[in-house]
């Protein structure tokens, strides 16, 4: 191999990882993910972000989350005809952060928002239950390094899915979670305004 190869290499190599870190992502070659058929950039820093459930099964062990994840994309571009996997970030209850589309391409997970937003998805139904404290705090230290790495603004707002569009995601328990959060926006008219 030439040295100029092997610098190129190593370039390469630390341009695909910075997107992601320090945030803990398990990267798309890790979860063995398919390729986008198309990508678009997102502006950045983005304002908002958008909390929702897949409502499938959940998943607490690595293998699970994966098979779930990847269950999904296939869904999501075999059937929805989707570019790739719709949440920007997929959360396990394994307290894994699985990369979608990322911080850095739009993704397909609220029609309307989704040139403006992050999603994240939590990984199963949580109306009658809630998320695991692994997966609530890789969602708090998520968000944490988009801010730290310029991908949110630091004033950024949470929201939930169903705040956004009709439907009951992000589940009933994550939801009331959600109106916790410091971040969180319950009033949305200036948001719904600016689509």
């Amino acid at each position: 191999m030439t040295l100029s190869f092997g610098v190129f290499l190593l370039i390469s190599s630390v341009f695909c990882c910075c997107a992601h870190a320090g945030c803990g992502v398990v990267t798309r070659p890790q979860w063995d993910g398919l390729d986008p058929t198309q990508v678009e950039y997102l502006p950045r820093p983005l304002g908002l972000v958008v909390v929702q459930h897949t409502a499938t099964a959940a998943c607490d062990t690595d293998a699970a989350c994966v098979e779930l994840v990847q269950n999904i994309q296939t869904n999501h571009m075999d059937v929805l005809k989707f570019w790739d996997v719709g949440p920007n970030f997929l959360i396990g209850g394994n307290g894994k952060v699985y990369e979608g589309p990322g911080w850095l391409h739009v993704g397909a997970h609220t029609y309307g928002y989704n040139r403006k937003s992050i999603g994240i998805s939590f990984i199963g139904n949580f109306n009658a239950k809630t998320p695991t404290k692994a997966a609530l705090d890789a969602a708090e230290a998520l968000l944490k390094c988009g801010v730290r790495e310029g991908h949110l603004s630091r004033s950024y707002a949470v929201v939930g899915h169903r705040q956004l569009i009709a439907t009951e995601s992000p589940g009933r328990k994550l939801y009331q979670i959600i109106r916790r959060w410091p971040n969180y926006l319950e009033d949305i008219d200036k948001i719904k305004n600016n689509k």
